[in-house]
């Protein structure tokens, strides 16, 4: 009986011991060893596929320099992680025409790891988006993106990376505003979930089931000063801050656009240049990282990772043939930052097809302006612009409306005085959206312009209007005219706006199901188009503002400039 005993207690031992390796397994790297990882990043990358005019930045670049970064780190004895911030999508009439194709194959002739799902991923419909995940040979990571219907998640949530034995998970994460920012008639069954919440319970998950040595995320969310984000969705400030303190190793962060440099905590290096030293953010013992946008720089952050702690040894971000402007005798001229990276001839030959494929549908002459069209990002998105009262003239004609509204947002470059192609009016409008209009009278319509007019500034809901005048005043609008006539409560009127507004995108109240309302068909760029060309050469005057809407609110600039 006894040496019964002694076998079943041994057989006990023997079994926890095995129980307890397979919940905790032993790690594979050695310890007392010092290992070397490299964490290379881009972000935002929208389109931008091919070198600009001023031969800055392009895929076969990029490609040369971070073939050269691998085989520096790999001779070194280290390893390497290529990792995206998101948003390949929208912002260059070649690639949008092409649905991205070149840039989701060209990242994976490059060999990134993973990237996270920006919001203009869902530009287009969620069919183009199964394809281009097909072209990647790289997971498109996203955790908080749910199916309405299911409750399911809709997209890979982590990979596993083992480099050296040290086991590495990468998680995704999109911003909630997508859901607001989006196209609703291509997000409406989706759930963006709280990344911060979906990130806790992730991580708590993957410790439990694969006991990552470290933990990074690859994040399209934005990086804000200290957490301020204003009417921003919270960032991967918050984000780090929200989790116990260093359960997130790395951020490699997307969406707000900009070299994330700071010049101490929680405090950003504004006056960053390219070649200037960079400094991550830290938060809460996570590294938060963002290399601009566009292919502009590659981000490089060296590690060494030694008996379970993780180390930053440097950090750069690298100009990928960015210039800068000087005078030669005189004469401004633009020479190179840094020295000239060679582009990849594979790369250059794999991406020219899609480039002369775009060109020849894009580099057309269709009119002629005697100025500048503003429509920049920092000045259109603050008070109404000529750019924007021409695009929203443009759709009241189309419709035959009394008046127009459209988004800033849906306004994506000014277009310079002179020749204006194709290709100018689709990088001003690269959404697709469609014309819509319908009737209010105008009881209703007040209560709609007082939602729409107090739309805030630095947002792309902010709104420019053409064929109405009002003054905007704490919430409320009044003093209206309607093409010169003053509102009358019992009259109906006709106004267009693009369909992403008219089915509640930038929160605009959603008019879809409204009594009268008619989706035209005809998609945004085209009616510009059209309209430039029907009224050339374009005088830029004839749409300056010129007082029709005032705001008197503190959110708001004093008056329309």
């Amino acid at each position: 009986m006894r040496s019964r005993i002694i076998k079943l207690t041994l057989f006990v031992i023997v079994f926890v011991g095995i129980a307890s390796c397979s919940s905790q397994p032993a790690h594979q790297w050695k310890p007392n060893t010092t290992y070397k990882l490299t964490i290379l990043h881009t972000n935002d990358h929208h389109g931008r596929f091919w070198q600009n005019k001023y031969g800055e930045y392009g895929m076969a670049a990029r490609k040369t320099l971070i073939d050269e970064l691998r085989a520096e780190v790999q001779a070194q004895g280290g390893s390497v992680l290529l990792l995206s911030g998101g948003d390949i999508n929208t912002g260059v009439p070649e690639s949008d025409l092409q649905d991205a194709e070149p840039d989701f194959k060209g990242m994976s002739k490059i060999g990134y790891d993973a990237m996270a799902l920006g919001n203009h991923e869902f530009d287009n419909p969620l069919e183009v988006l199964e394809k281009q995940i097909e072209w990647a040979n790289f997971p498109m990571l996203s955790a908080n993106i749910y199916d309405k219907q299911t409750g399911e998640r809709m997209f890979q949530a982590y990979q596993m990376f083992d480099k050296q034995g040290i086991k590495i998970a990468v998680i995704g994460l999109t911003t909630e505003d997508t859901q607001k920012i989006g196209n609703p008639e291509f997000i409406g069954g989706i759930d963006f979930r709280d990344p911060k919440v979906e990130a806790k319970a992730l991580i708590e998950e993957l410790k439990r089931t694969e006991h990552p040595d470290l933990i990074f995320a690859v994040t399209h969310m934005g990086h804000y000063e200290n957490g301020n984000r204003g009417v921003n969705a919270p960032g991967d400030v918050a984000l780090a801050r929200y989790l116990e303190e260093g359960q997130l190793d790395m951020i490699v962060g997307g969406h707000s656009q900009e070299p994330v440099c700071m010049e101490g905590p929680n405090v950003v290096k504004k006056n960053f240049k390219p070649s200037d030293e960079c400094q991550p953010d830290k938060q809460n013992g996570t590294y938060i990282v963002q290399a601009h946008e566009w292919g502009k720089y590659v981000g490089r952050a060296d590690y060494e990772f030694r008996n379970g702690d993780l180390k930053l040894v440097s950090y750069d971000l690298i100009p990928v043939n960015l210039k800068k402007k000087v005078k030669v005798n005189g004469e401004s001229q633009r020479v190179l930052i840094e020295d000239q990276i060679a582009e990849d001839p594979e790369m250059l030959e794999f991406l020219r097809p899609y480039q002369e494929s775009g060109q020849a549908q894009l580099n057309v002459k269709i009119a002629e302006t005697n100025g500048k069209l503003e429509g920049d990002r920092n000045v259109v998105r603050f008070q109404q612009t000529n750019l924007g009262r021409l695009i929203a003239t443009a759709h009241m004609e189309r419709a035959n409306a009394d008046f127009a509204i459209m988004n800033s947002g849906g306004v994506r470059a000014s277009i310079d005085a002179g020749e204006v192609t194709y290709k100018d009016v689709l990088i001003v409008q690269p959404f697709a959206n469609i014309l819509t209009y319908t009737d209010m009278y105008g009881e209703e319509l007040l209560e709609y312009l007082g939602v729409v007019a107090n739309k805030p500034v630095d947002s792309g809901a902010y709104a420019q209007f053409a064929g109405i005048s009002m003054t905007v005043e704490n919430g409320r609008v009044y003093n209206v005219f309607i093409q010169g006539k003053q509102l009358r409560l019992d009259k109906s009127y006709r106004f267009s706006i693009p369909s992403y507004n008219a089915a509640g995108g930038d929160g605009y109240p959603i008019i879809t199901d409204h009594p009268g309302f008619v989706n035209t068909g005809f998609v945004d760029a085209e009616i510009l188009k059209e309209y430039i060309q029907a009224n050339s050469p374009l005088d830029v005057n004839l749409y300056a503002p010129s007082g029709q809407i005032v705001y008197k609110s503190e959110s708001f600039v004093e008056d329309e400039r």
